[in-house]
C-alpha cells in the first residue's frame, strides 16, 4: 500500500506544480486541499 500512496503523492505533486505554474494565484487553495488529502490518507491508511 505504501507504493500506491507514494505514486499518488508523486502524481498529485506533479499536477499541482503544473497548475501553480499556469495559475499562481490558486496556490493557497491547492496547498490547503493537498494537506487535507494527505491528512485523510494518513489517518485512514496509516
Amino acid at each position: 500500500m505504501l507504493l500506491g500512496a507514494g505514486l499518488f503523492f508523486g502524481i498529485a505533486s506533479l499536477v499541482f506544480g503544473i497548475i501553480v505554474m499556469i495559475f499562481p494565484k490558486i496556490l493557497n487553495y491547492l496547498v490547503g486541499i493537498y494537506f487535507i488529502l494527505v491528512g485523510l490518507i494518513l489517518i485512514f491508511v496509516g
